[in-house]
């Protein structure tokens, strides 16, 4: 007992209390660090954090202790935070688009009164080229945006963990009905570890001809949602980067890109952006010369992004293959 009748506690008691504590904080976050686990890249400490995680969420919701942090999420429109969704939603095998040779849609006439609304969605690479072609679209009365250029930073079609950009095409070509989508993909797709895969299948490594038939799979069955709504979509090939064995990697995801388009005419186009950053001796530049001759900065320090010149070329190219689909410019002379 101590002075003034109070009682002491030992060391001990206090270091269980606090342990105490941290469980039952774990056990109120465990949806959350067991989401945080899962999209983790591939490799042991990811498969260590879902070991320890994953029992975690399941005592949570046995005593029901994830109830607070679920609506707490919902309470701020956040419900989906701690969801894994890995299912890989594509059109329908049949008919595929890409399956026979479809006759190209005519080409469209667009104006003021029936205007082209135009999506942008993709990876961290596309926001550069994305704002650079909203700005560039402004200045044309017959195109508008249905939105914000809707890029996420360490996305693509490998990971659905992480984002699935599967289901969000699907709702948001469904809730927007854009005329025209503009995508870019690929630059967080150059590794050997896919999530969603169908049941029963295994992938190899990299590039290898199992990998390349699953990506292809997601490539397509992307582009024919988009195309079955009635939208046309460009989508922007990934550059030329500064580490050689990283360009040979977009190199493959390229060429798979570039031949389901080429299985699409009409409904998809492709943008190859490889030579627009590629210097005298055909490799990697940060600076290229414009038609004056002069050096212009490109390529962002990292090698790998885009500066706001380089951002303004893809816009101009990516409208130019608009235009080969729809007429944006007619109606300037009819009024």
């Amino acid at each position: 007992m101590a002075e003034g009748g109070r009682r002491l506690h030992s060391a001990g008691s206090a270091i269980a209390v606090s342990l105490a504590g941290l469980l039952i904080a774990l056990l109120l976050n465990a949806p959350g660090l067991h989401k945080s686990a899962t999209i983790q890249p591939a490799g042991w400490k990811r498969d260590t954090a879902l070991a320890v995680t994953g029992p975690l969420e399941s005592v949570s919701g046995a005593l029901l202790l994830d109830r607070p942090r679920r609506a707490l999420k919902a309470v701020f429109g956040r419900s989906e935070d701690d969801q894994v969704d890995t299912a890989v939603v594509l059109a329908p095998e049949e008919p595929a688009i890409g399956a026979a040779p479809a006759p190209p849609p005519k080409r469209e006439t667009v104006s003021p009164k029936h205007k082209l609304r135009l999506w942008i969605a993709g990876d961290s690479f596309v926001v550069v080229p994305g704002e650079s072609l909203l700005r560039a679209a402004a200045e044309n009365r017959a195109i508008t945006s249905v939105g914000k250029i809707d890029g996420r930073i360490a996305t693509g079609l490998e990971r659905p963990d992480v984002f699935n950009w599967f289901t969000h095409v699907r709702d948001e070509v469904r809730s927007k009905k854009p005329g025209a989508v503009v995508l870019m993909f690929g630059g967080n797709d150059d590794h050997g570890f896919m999530t969603g895969l169908p049941e029963g299948t295994q992938i190899g490594s990299f590039g290898s001809p199992s990998w390349q038939a699953e990506y292809r799979r997601r490539v397509a069955g992307l582009m024919d949602t988009i195309a079955r709504s009635g939208a046309f979509v460009v989508w922007i090939g990934l550059p030329i980067s500064r580490d050689a064995s990283q360009t040979q990697r977009y190199d493959t995801i390229n060429a798979i890109v570039q031949q389901e388009a080429a299985k699409r005419p009409g409904h998809v186009a492709y943008l190859d952006t490889y030579f627009f950053f590629a210097g005298d001796d055909g490799g990697f530049s940060e600076y290229i010369a414009d038609d004056t001759g002069k050096l212009v900065k490109m390529r962002a320090d990292d090698g790998v992004h885009f500066e706001r010149p380089a951002g303004d070329l893809i816009a101009e190219k990516v409208l130019e293959h608009l235009e080969k689909r729809y007429d944006l410019t007619s109606w300037r002379r009819s009024s």
